[in-house]
C-alpha cells in the first residue's frame, strides 16, 4: 500500500510527458509542411542573437514596464521550476525534501528562500499584467483579433501562474518537516499563521494536497502550451536562432524570375531553346504563397512562436492610420490555418485532403495584404524576431504573378514600366518636357 502514491505519481508523470511528446511530434510535423529552406550560415551570429534576444530578453525592455515584468515572470517561473526536480524524485522514490538530504542545509535554505522571493515577484508581475489586460485595457490588447479565445488564452495563462505560485507557497507554509529546518521560508513564514490551530494531520493533508496539485498543475501547464500562444516559451530560442540576418530592406530574389531576366539581357540566349534533358516535363514552381504549404518552414515556425503581444501592430503605420492590416493578425491567421491543416492530416490518416480553403482569401483578405507599406516596422518591433512582412510579400507575389490580381494602381504602374521604362504614363522621349514649361 505504501507504494501506491509512487505508482500513481509515475503514471501521471508518464501520461503528462507522453502527451506532451505526442504534441511536440505534431508541432514538428506541421512546421515541416513548409518548404525547405537552408539556414546554415553565420552560426556564431545566430547563437549570439539567440542568447541576446531570446535568453537575454533584449528587445522586451524597449518597453520598460512590460519588459521588466516579463523578465521577472520568465526568470522566476523557470528558476522556481528547478524545484520540480526535487518533486519528481520525491514522488518516484517516496522521499520527502530530498534536496535537504543531498545539499548542505544553508544552501538548501538559500535556494528555497530564493524560490519563495521569486514566487512573490511573479505573483506581483502577473497581477499587474492582468490589470493591464482587463482593467486598464491597453489598446493593443483590445483589437478585433484579440477577442474570444486569444483574450481567454492570455488570462488562462495568468491564472495558471497565480495558482502554481500560491500552491508552492502554501506547500512550504504547511510543511511541518520543512518548518523544522528553520531555513528558506522567507515568504511562507508569513502565510503559516493562517494555518495556526490546525492539527498536524490536517496540515499534512493540506501540504500533500498542495504538493499534488502543484506537480499536476505544472504538467497541465506543460501540455496546455501546445494549444496556447505561450509556445513562445519554447520556440523563441530556435526562432531567434533562425531569424533573418540580412538587412531588413533586402528582399530575396526569385530564382525563376532571375533566370528569365538574365535570359532577356543575354543577346545570345535562345528563348525557344528546348529545356535541358530531364526537365522537359517539370512542373513550374508556384510563384509566391496562397496557403501555408507554400510558405517556408521558418515562416511556419514564426507563426507558432507569435506571442500575440501586439507590438508589431502598434508600430504598423498602416494600422495606425486606420487600415485593416494588423501584422499580429497575419501571424495568428497563419498559425490558425496551419493548425487546421494539421487537424485535417490527423483526421485523414496522415494525408491532407483538400478542404477548399487557403490562407489567402479565407483568412487574409486582399485589403489587408495591400495595405502594407513594406516598411519593416513590424519586424523591428517583434521581441522574438518574427517576420510578418515576408509572409505578406509572398502572398502578394502569388496574387500578382499567379492570379494577375494586383490593384489597378499597381497594374498601371507595371504597365508603364514595361512600356515607358518608368512608373509614369509618358513616353521616354517626353520625359524632359517639363524643363520647357
Amino acid at each position: 500500500m505504501e507504494y501506491i502514491p509512487n505508482i500513481i505519481f509515475a503514471i501521471i508523470l508518464a501520461a503528462g510527458i507522453g502527451y506532451f511528446a505526442n504534441n511536440v511530434r505534431k508541432l514538428v510535423r506541421n512546421i515541416n509542411l513548409g518548404k525547405d529552406l537552408d539556414i546554415s550560415d553565420n552560426k556564431p551570429q545566430r547563437w549570439k542573437n539567440m542568447a541576446y534576444i531570446a535568453l537575454g530578453q533584449s528587445k522586451m525592455v524597449k518597453r520598460p514596464i512590460a519588459g521588466i515584468l516579463h523578465i521577472v515572470v520568465y526568470v522566476g517561473f523557470v528558476i522556481i521550476n528547478i524545484e520540480v526536480l526535487e518533486i519528481i524524485i520525491d514522488g518516484l522514490f517516496g522521499t520527502h525534501r530530498i534536496g535537504h538530504s543531498i545539499l548542505p542545509s544553508a544552501l538548501y535554505g538559500f535556494l528555497i528562500g530564493s524560490f519563495e522571493v521569486l514566487a512573490l515577484l511573479v505573483l506581483v508581475a502577473v497581477i499587474v499584467f492582468w490589470i493591464r489586460r482587463n482593467v486598464i485595457k491597453l489598446k493593443r490588447f483590445m483589437s478585433s483579433e484579440m477577442k474570444g479565445w486569444p483574450k481567454s488564452d492570455g488570462n488562462i495563462i495568468l491564472y495558471f501562474e497565480v495558482v502554481l505560485m500560491c500552491l508552492f507557497l502554501v506547500m512550504n507554509a504547511t510543511d511541518t518537516v520543512f518548518q523544522g529546518y528553520n531555513s528558506g521560508n522567507v515568504i511562507s513564514q508569513f502565510i503559516a499563521p493562517l494555518f495556526d490551530g490546525l492539527s498536524t494531520s490536517t496540515l499534512h493533508i493540506i501540504e500533500r494536497s498542495a504538493w499534488w496539485m502543484h506537480i499536476v498543475g505544472i504538467l497541465a501547464f506543460l501540455n496546455y502550451l501546445y494549444f496556447s500562444k505561450h509556445l513562445h516559451i519554447l520556440l523563441a530560442f530556435p526562432n531567434t536562432y533562425y531569424g533573418k540576418l540580412t538587412p531588413k530592406g533586402q528582399f530575396p530574389n526569385n530564382p525563376t524570375v532571375t533566370k528569365e531576366v538574365k535570359m532577356m539581357m543575354d543577346p545570345d540566349a535562345d528563348p525557344f531553346a528546348a529545356a535541358p534533358e530531364g526537365e522537359e516535363d517539370a512542373v513550374p514552381e508556384k510563384f509566391g504563397a496562397s496557403d501555408v504549404q507554400d510558405l517556408s518552414w521558418v515562416n511556419l515556425l514564426n507563426a507558432y512562436t507569435c506571442t500575440e503581444c501586439g507590438r508589431c501592430t502598434s508600430e504598423c503605420p498602416a494600422n495606425l492610420t486606420g487600415k485593416k492590416l494588423s501584422p499580429r493578425k497575419i501571424m495568428m491567421d497563419t498559425r490558425d490555418r496551419l493548425v487546421e491543416v494539421g487537424k485535417n492530416i490527423d483526421a485523414n490518416k496522415g494525408v491532407f485532403v483538400d478542404d477548399g480553403k487557403q490562407l489567402l482569401g479565407d483568412y487574409v483578405t486582399d485589403e489587408e495584404l495591400w495595405a502594407c507599406t513594406s516598411c519593416n516596422a513590424c519586424v523591428e518591433a517583434c521581441p522574438v524576431s518574427i517576420d510578418p512582412l515576408n509572409i505578406i510579400m509572398q502572398m502578394r507575389q502569388y496574387s500578382v504573378m499567379e492570379k494577375s490580381a494586383a490593384p489597378t494602381e499597381l497594374n498601371n504602374m507595371m504597365t508603364n514600366i514595361e512600356n515607358n521604362g518608368a512608373p509614369w504614363p509618358y513616353n521616354q522621349m517626353d520625359r524632359l518636357n517639363w524643363k520647357d514649361e
